[in-house]
C-alpha cells in the first residue's frame, strides 16, 4: 500500500495535469514506444521550440486528470505508454509537430487529442496537422498587408521621381500657348486698314448727288 507521501505526490501530479488540460487550447496523445533516445530528444527539441509542453505520465494518473477536466472520452486511448503534448496558445502546433515527426519515425503512434476541451479523433488530429502553423499564418498575413503598402510606396516614389517631368512639359508648352494669341491677333491688326478704304468710298458716291442740285434749279428758269 502506497505511503501517504506517495499519495500526496500523485494527487499533486493529477491536480497539475488537470489544470494543464483545462488551460490548453489543444493537446495530442501518442505512444512513443520504439523511439530511440536520439529520436525522442529530437522530438522534444521541436516541441520545446514551438512552445509545446511534452511529458510522459502513467495512464491512471492521466485518466484521473482527464476526467477531472471533462475529457472522459480520452479513456479509450489511455492504453500502453502515453506521451502528452499540449499548448496553451497554439491549436495547431501539437498535432502538426507530432504528425510530421511520425511520418519519418514510424515508431511514434498518434492516439488522439483534444481541442478547446473537446476530444477529437485521430483523423481530426491529422486534419489540424494540415493547417498552416501560427508562424506561417502570420507570415502570410504580413505579406498580404505589405503588398498594398509596397504598391502605394512605389506609386508615391514614382510621382516624386517624375515630379520634374510635368514641370518641364509645362515650360515647353508655355511658348506655344503664348504664340497662339499672337497668331490670331495678327490678322485683326491687318484687317483695320482694309476697312478704311470702304469708309472713304462713301463720299465718292455722294459727289454726283451734289452736282445734280444745280440741274434741278435750272428747271424753273425755263418755265418763266
Amino acid at each position: 500500500m502506497p505511503s501517504e507521501k506517495v499519495l500526496e505526490n500523485k494527487k499533486a501530479i493529477v491536480a497539475q495535469l488537470t489544470e494543464r488540460f483545462q488551460n490548453a487550447q489543444a493537446g495530442v496523445l501518442a505512444d512513443y514506444r520504439g523511439l530511440t533516445v536520439e529520436q525522442d530528444t529530437a522530438l522534444r527539441v521541436k516541441l520545446r521550440e514551438a512552445g509545446v509542453e511534452y511529458t510522459v505520465l502513467k495512464n491512471n494518473l492521466t485518466r484521473f486528470a482527464a476526467n477531472a477536466a471533462g475529457l472522459n472520452e480520452l479513456d479509450s486511448v489511455l492504453k500502453g505508454p502515453t506521451a502528452i503534448a499540449t499548448s496553451t496558445d497554439d491549436v495547431v502546433a501539437p498535432a502538426k509537430i507530432l504528425v510530421e515527426f511520425a511520418k519519418t519515425n514510424e515508431a511514434l503512434e498518434i492516439k488522439g487529442g483534444f481541442v478547446d476541451g473537446k476530444v477529437i479523433s485521430l483523423d481530426e488530429v491529422k486534419t489540424y496537422a494540415s493547417i498552416p502553423s501560427k508562424e506561417e499564418l502570420i507570415s502570410k498575413m504580413m505579406g498580404s498587408l505589405q503588398s498594398p503598402i509596397g504598391a502605394l510606396a512605389r506609386t508615391l516614389q514614382a510621382i516624386v521621381d517624375n515630379e520634374a517631368v510635368p514641370g518641364q512639359a509645362k515650360a515647353e508648352e508655355a511658348p506655344a500657348e503664348e504664340a497662339a494669341p499672337a497668331a490670331e491677333e495678327a490678322p485683326a491688326v491687318e484687317e483695320a486698314p482694309v476697312e478704311a478704304p470702304a469708309e472713304e468710298a462713301a463720299p465718292a458716291e455722294e459727289a454726283p448727288a451734289a452736282e445734280e442740285a444745280p440741274a434741278e434749279e435750272a428747271a424753273p428758269a425755263d418755265a418763266e
